[in-house]
């Protein structure tokens, strides 16, 4: 009974706090930062040297895409249903945005047949990987699926731990921002 009316007094002033001008815009940016250039995380150059064995596209090493585009960088897995999730936004991305962003998707933990057969049964097109040396820490996803959005230069301006629809209006205006 005591630990239901704490829960319950918790919540109210949860609720009544949220409600506070500003409150809610501060406790948005603290636990769901927006991501800007001004806050981009700069990660070395060796943290890209991973060797790519190409399952739909030709083997490389990720810091071949620095430089180039910006770049769309997703860990994933096909035993992971939030990563199948994702997928059609992902493919959807890919097919308007292909000519000014470099898709790179790195199965985890997957064999090789087991990707290439989810590719043909749902003619999914977006390049995709298996890395064949150590990833960096730095950007060693903890969860999945993990996703970046990286500029030209190599800086994360967006890493998302979550299954998300990345074929929306807002992902596109941020892709144009940084393109720019």
């Amino acid at each position: 009974m005591k630990k239901s009316l704490i829960y319950i007094v918790l919540i109210l002033i949860i609720g009544v706090i949220a409600f506070i001008p500003g409150v809610k815009d501060f406790l948005r940016e603290q636990f769901f930062p927006i991501a800007t250039i001004e806050n981009a995380v700069h990660v070395n150059e060796e943290d890209y040297d991973v060797d790519l064995k190409g399952i739909n596209a030709p083997s490389t090493n990720l810091k071949n895409f620095k430089g180039n585009k910006a770049v769309f960088l997703n860990f994933w897995g096909t035993w992971c249903p939030p990563c199948r999730k994702e997928w059609p936004s992902i493919q959807k991305l890919y097919d308007s945005r292909k000519g000014n962003v470099d898709f790179v998707l790195i199965a985890m933990n997957d064999k090789e047949e087991d990707v290439r057969k989810f590719l043909k049964e749902n003619n999914y097109t977006v390049p995709v990987y298996i890395a064949q040396s150590p990833i960096s820490e730095k950007i060693l996803p903890k969860v999945f699926p993990t996703t970046f959005l990286l500029d030209k230069t190599g800086r994360i301006m967006i890493k998302e731990d979550a299954s998300k629809d990345w074929d929306t209006e807002t992902v596109h205006q941020f892709i144009d921002n940084i393109i720019k």
